[in-house]
């Protein structure tokens, strides 16, 4: 039996949304309270506006219905998210800017504090944004020939201090310096090797199985005492943003509006426009 939710926050009345009307983010919740959210942003789940605040709404929304686990993935096995909408950051006017990352700020406390187990299935690339979105939950399977990684300074972008400390808190502080310095993107195989993901699948109905598999694990742990544990891990990395939280706006802002980073952004996207064409 599965029960079908659509949480539909405030931001969706907001105009200028090439897909206005179907929301990005897509629940499914089963009769043991396990939800899967998918993320259904075509083409690439990049994460604009609406999508981070939807995802966060859905995630406010799951805890209060106390949700016994989450399924996070793409509805393509392309691309599990883009990362962040370039186009929210090129030219944009700063009150945007402010209102995006301060979405996208409150979308990572509620996914990295979100008291249920969380497994995210990586069924396609997960650069920049989708990695963090991937780090964010506590157990990663991620599908053969997939590449992820947090590759900010490629595009001249610094990753702020929450998304090295999500990456830290994984692989340790020597592997995340190697990584973010370089913009590395690991593959599948090489993620798996230095524990950036858990489990490697073949198909998403494999990775799915394996999530689900993981979720179980829980089934005879006292739900609260878990909970409890995961605050005590975790609580130090969220409170170190939300206490700086108005410091690391200012700084992205800052750092967003510098005219070397737009004309990079500039550059990377008119990139990517031939590569279409």
């Amino acid at each position: 039996m599965f029960v079908r939710k659509s949480y539909y926050p405030l931001q969706r009345l907001l105009r200028n949304y090439s897909n206005i009307g179907k929301s990005p983010v897509d629940v499914v919740v089963d009769n043991l309270g396990i939800a899967t959210v998918t993320l259904q942003n075509p083409p690439v789940n990049s994460l604009d506006l609406q999508l981070v605040s939807e995802l966060s709404n859905t995630l406010i929304s799951l805890e209060k219905d106390k949700s016994r686990g989450l399924i996070l993935k793409s509805f393509s096995d392309k691309v599990f998210s883009a990362g962040i909408d370039l186009l929210e950051l090129y030219k944009p006017q700063k009150d945007r800017v402010k209102q995006f990352w301060t979405a996208l700020q409150d979308c990572w406390i509620n996914l990295y504090g979100f008291s249920a187990p969380t497994v995210a299935c990586i069924n396609g690339h997960a650069p920049a944004g989708g990695c963090l979105l991937s780090l964010s939950c506590e157990y990663r399977v991620m599908l053969k020939e997939k590449t992820i990684g947090l590759n900010e300074t490629k595009l001249g972008l610094v990753a702020p201090p929450w998304f090295i400390s999500t990456m830290m808190n994984v692989i340790g502080r020597r592997q995340t310096e190697l990584a973010l310095t370089s913009g590395r993107m690991f593959t599948t195989e090489e993620a798996s090797k230095i524990g950036l993901i858990d489990e490697i699948a073949e198909n998403s109905e494999e990775a799915m199985i394996k999530c689900r598999a993981f979720l179980q694990l829980f089934e005879k742990i006292s739900p609260s005492a878990r909970a409890a544990t995961k605050n005590m891990i975790r609580k130090k990395t969220i409170q170190d943003l939300v206490k700086n939280k108005e410091a690391d706006l200012n700084l992205f802002c800052d750092i967003v509006m510098q005219e070397k980073v737009q004309q990079g952004l500039g550059l990377y996207l008119q990139s990517l426009k031939k590569a279409k064409n």
